[in-house]
């Protein structure tokens, strides 16, 4: 089977909301053969992200798409901004917030695939604790 293009306008994907925050997957696992997922992660301001963790199996890449995210690698937070990059190994303690006044955006790759798997009991889990 050849791979497909995939084409979305803006905001269009798999949308997850959760308080303060959404997630829109624009590529996951089915789409690249499990070789990554692609999804945008949008807070708004003065909120909180999904809290400290790590993946034992998988790089992320964050590159700033909007306002100032403040993402956490290690005990290092560090402020990205739209253009900004930044990659996180796997293995590595991560987390990011939105610390401003106006919304915030990073667009998420997560190498390799299949991080939406897990979105359906993170949002549950936010509708329970959040």
């Amino acid at each position: 089977m050849k791979p497909q293009v995939i084409k979305l306008t803006a905001g269009a994907g798999r949308s997850y909301e959760m308080p303060g925050m959404r997630a829109i997957f624009k590529a996951d696992e089915a789409e690249t053969k499990e070789a990554y997922s692609v999804s945008e992660w949008w807070l708004d301001p003065r909120t909180t992200g999904p809290g400290a963790h790590s993946h034992d199996a998988n790089d992320e890449v964050f590159y700033g798409i909007g306002g100032v995210m403040a993402v956490l690698v290690g005990e290092e937070w560090h402020d990205i901004g739209p253009g900004d990059f930044l990659r996180i190994p796997a293995g590595t303690i991560h987390d990011f917030e939105n610390r401003t006044d106006a919304r915030a955006g990073l667009l998420n790759f997560f190498i390799p695939g299949g991080f939406e798997r897990n979105m359906p009991a993170i949002v549950n889990w936010f509708k329970e604790n959040g």
